[in-house]
């Protein structure tokens, strides 16, 4: 199982270049059934808070009713267990809040892999950090060996 950082969703929803067009290849191979994938409840507020700033409620109440109805989409809640590993993350390493709970919740849920162009995940060495483009290139030749 992967983890998604929000930057997925959110490069997903706003971006029109090819971040954006890796984003929504992510998605739709989740959607497909071609891997499983987790994200941290957090996500919904981030994704909404920012497509609302930047297209408006309309849209960012589309865009994350998008994301509850996802197939082979799990959300991992945040409760007192992450926020605990959380306080361990933040103790422990150069992160902030969001970054320490989207990291927690992807160590608690058994993730391999997290999928962020979130640059300050690169200075954690707890779990696979891959940025959307990398994980696009793994897929890409993962095709050509099958």
């Amino acid at each position: 199982m992967i983890y998604l950082d929000s930057n997925v969703f959110i490069s997903a929803a706003l971006y029109d270049d090819e971040v954006g067009n890796r984003a929504r290849t992510i998605l739709k191979g989740i959607r497909s059934g071609g891997f499983e994938a987790c994200t941290s409840t957090l996500t919904f507020d981030e994704v909404y808070w920012i497509v609302k700033k930047e297209k408006g409620k309309d849209s960012a109440l589309r865009i994350v009713k998008a994301m509850l109805r996802m197939k082979n989409l799990r959300y991992v809640p945040v409760d007192k267990e992450v926020l605990w590993r959380t306080y361990e993350l933040l103790d422990e390493n150069d992160l902030g809040p969001r970054d320490g709970i989207h990291l927690a919740c992807a160590l608690i849920s058994g993730s391999g892999t997290m999928i962020s162009d979130d640059s300050d995940f690169e200075r954690v060495d707890l779990m696979e950090n891959v940025t959307m483009e990398k994980f696009i290139l793994w897929i890409d030749q993962q095709k050509r060996f099958q």
